[in-house]
């Protein structure tokens, strides 16, 4: 036995859809295929810095200590076997379900137990043939730093779990996640119009602020005009407007990494105060380099 501890992870946890039906109809083709569609899931969780716990039947467990890299593995695991389905027939595709949790486990040598690995199961057997479910404790870390939607599936009831588990679906593209109504199990359908849904669209407070900062912009030019002596002192202030709203747009973006994309916001500022500056020299030449390798860098260890 090995020494019993405990940790706080993001569990990973899959399955095949009927996968009795597919192993009634054909045993050795369906293990050679869930083989290949294990090597590309392992591979996958490896790449995003997970580790493969256990497997059993059509099942897979792994673990995460990134929740947003777990997420990441999810999604390119179903894109992965999406596009290897593409080319089977319809009765011989072999579509997994995912489920992902945030929650504290018992580890035991390489094995891990307890509840948090009970509500992956869950939300895994809850997801679409082909999806992704999470728990709200995962969903609370990724809403904002992973280019997918979200729909909020209301609360999972779970074993030993007094209250439920409140649950989302990940759309993937455009719904390829999503399964005919009469295929989706009932726990994961949606709840009526009057349900709460992720909020992807831009908040209000962030719209205000942008309104609040080209107002100020305004002010200023206006006063710089009516008050002209030759000189054109409102660039600057502007300029560090621009700069804010661009990193507090930043902050609530998923299209690209929020720490690449604030540095090349500050290069471009830093650039824009060279050129509004300008005396013949391009001195935020040697800054925005500076910037550009640590940004090389990042970009690099995330490959």
């Amino acid at each position: 036995m090995g020494e019993t501890r405990r940790k706080l992870t993001t569990i990973f946890c899959a399955d095949v859809q009927d996968y009795t039906r597919l192993m009634g109809a054909d045993e050795e083709g369906t293990l050679a295929t869930l083989k290949r569609c294990r090597e590309a899931m392992g591979r996958l969780i490896e790449s995003h810095g997970g580790r493969v716990v256990n497997t059993w039947g059509d099942g897979l467990i792994a673990d995460f200590p990134s929740v947003v890299e777990a997420v990441r593995a999810a999604v390119d695991t179903q894109n992965e076997l999406a596009g290897f389905n593409a080319r089977r027939p319809d009765d011989g595709r072999m579509l997994f379900r995912i489920g992902l949790n945030l929650g504290d486990v018992i580890v035991e040598g390489d094995d891990i137990y307890g509840d948090g690995v009970n509500i992956a199961a869950r939300l895994q057997a809850s997801a679409a043939p082909g999806g992704i479910v999470i728990s709200s404790t995962v969903y609370d870390q990724v809403r904002n730093k992973v280019a997918v939607g979200f729909e909020f599936l209301g609360p999972l009831m779970v074993k030993n779990v007094e209250e439920g588990v409140p649950s989302y679906a990940v759309r993937i593209g455009d719904g390829s996640d999503e399964a005919p109504s009469a295929e989706r199990p009932a726990a994961a359908r949606p709840l009526p119009a009057a349900a709460v849904t992720a909020e992807t669209s831009p908040a209000p407070g962030g719209r205000r602020l942008y309104a609040v900062l080209g107002v100020i912009a305004a002010v200023l030019i206006g006063i710089n005009l009516l008050s002209w002596q030759g000189v054109f002192w409102a660039r600057f202030p502007v300029l560090a407007l621009a700069v804010v709203a661009a990193l507090a747009w930043n902050r609530g973006q998923t299209l690209f990494d929020r720490k690449l994309a604030a540095l090349v916001i500050v290069a471009l500022g830093i650039i824009g105060i060279n050129l509004f500056t300008w005396e013949g020299r391009f001195w935020a030449v040697w800054p925005v380099l500076g910037l550009a390798a640590v940004l090389g860098l990042r970009w690099s260890m995330r490959r």
